[in-house]
């Protein structure tokens, strides 16, 4: 067992500190927000994440999880101290470090002798190297560590039980040991040891191609709806390439959450600034923004063209399923510009809340369907599947589902008397 401190009690924070406790560890979670704090010592967690509740109340329950407003009390005689706070964008798009550096800064000079600080947000390619030059870091012998997360929203807790891989960012053999074995023991996944720059490169390029996998899915989606092909089958098709598999091939309304849309645009300022023209990544950006404004097409169409005064029902906030998470989330975005051409919007999500001039919040799918010019389906919940369509049809004022998530049946959508309009599928 090692005493770890975790700086961060968001939710990468969370998820590696309850994870860290079920490998054994003792940890010392630090958080400066006062009310998370004391949500966390009451035992409750901010966010929902499958999971991640039992994990803390694992931690708490066996005393191995500690939580401190002090994050110089929280590294106290820790071995290995993970950093894992924000690193937001800029208005330029590049990555704002300040939160971090500034908790390095205060922390800096109380990190045990010979211990190791490990970079588990989002930085630029240089981080681990600027850091371990700071006079307080250098003089203590404190080895600076890169180690990406890639954790899924709505399934964070099996990412960190069982990892694709786990990516290692040391120059010092045997530091990166003290984390592949010592940190992570008997944890799935391959270690994949590189030089620290290569591992803060890692993240942005894997969120990267991401990203333009969604939007080349959602290009050929368009693609057939234009010549009249169910984009489906063409995708099922390409799945069964094993050099392509069948993976993060669901068209919709473009990426979103937390990561990709942040990464990419960091990644783009990165090419910027090194004076590489990155003109693919800033056609995929493009592209996930021509996405948002296909599917409010679809909308608008559906209630004659214009979208004054029209009522709109929306299932869905969260930019997927699993998750309350509404930052940068298509479903947001998706709200917002319908209430910026005149709708009305009626949404409800079963954990999400979201509120913004012109959306009202109600109980329940069939209650943002009452009264309906049209119902938007923009978050995949697999709750949505199981509200009967003839009963949507009985409360709506219009007849049309936009089915931005492909999630419902369109056959059952249609036998109910609805015309249903997904993204690449055929008829109405």
């Amino acid at each position: 067992m090692m005493r770890i401190g975790v700086i961060g009690a968001g939710y990468v924070g969370l998820v590696q500190a309850g994870g860290l406790v079920r490998l054994g560890h003792e940890v010392r979670l630090g958080e400066r927000d006062e009310a998370r704090l004391d949500a966390l010592r009451a035992g409750r967690v901010s966010v929902y994440e499958p999971g991640l509740e039992a994990l803390i109340h694992e931690g708490r329950a066996t005393g191995r999880l500690s939580f401190h407003a002090s994050n110089r009390e929280a590294v106290d005689g820790a071995s290995v101290v993970f950093i894992a706070l924000p690193t937001p964008s800029d208005a330029s798009g590049a990555v704002d470090t300040s939160i971090l550096d500034g908790a390095i800064a205060d922390v800096a000079a109380s990190l045990p002798a010979g211990s190791v600080l490990v970079i588990k947000s989002t930085v630029p390619v240089g981080t681990v190297r600027r850091i371990s030059q700071m006079p307080a870091i250098a003089e203590r012998d404190v080895r600076v560590v890169s180690n990406p997360e890639f954790l899924r929203e709505g399934s964070a807790v099996e990412d960190f039980l069982a990892p694709d891989r786990i990516v290692i960012g040391s120059n010092d053999p045997r530091v990166a040991e003290t984390l592949a074995s010592g940190v992570y023991g008997d944890l799935p996944g391959e270690r994949v040891v590189v030089d620290p720059a290569s591992a803060e490169m890692i993240k942005y390029a894997a969120n990267a191609y991401l990203a333009t996998r969604v939007s080349f899915v959602n290009s050929i989606a368009n693609l057939c709806e234009e010549v009249g092909v169910d984009a489906a089958g063409v995708l099922e098709g390409m799945g069964r390439d094993h050099r392509i598999g069948s993976h993060y091939l669901g068209p919709g309304p473009g990426y979103g959450g937390s990561c990709l849309p942040k990464d990419t645009r960091a990644l783009e300022a990165m090419a910027e600034r090194h004076g590489y023209d990155f003109r693919l990544l800033r056609a995929v950006m493009e592209v996930n923004e021509e996405q948002r404004e296909r599917i409010v097409g679809k909308v608008a169409a559906a209630v004659g063209g214009t979208l004054s005064g029209a009522t709109v029902g929306l299932w869905g906030l969260a930019f997927k399923a699993g998750t309350d998470d509404v930052r940068e989330s298509p479903a947001a975005d998706l709200a917002r510009r319908l209430t910026s051409a005149g709708a009305a919007v009626r949404a409800y999500d079963p954990r999400a809340s979201l509120w913004m001039p012109g959306v009202e919040l109600v109980a329940d799918p069939l209650a943002a369907a009452d009264g309906a010019d049209v119902l938007l389906v923009a978050t995949e919940w697999p709750e949505f599947q199981q509200v009967a369509p003839v009963a949507v049809k009985e409360v709506m004022r219009g007849s049309v589902v936009v089915d931005a998530r492909n999630t419902l049946d369109a056959e059952e959508v249609r036998a109910a008397g609805l015309s249903y309009l997904g993204v690449g599928t055929g008829r109405p």
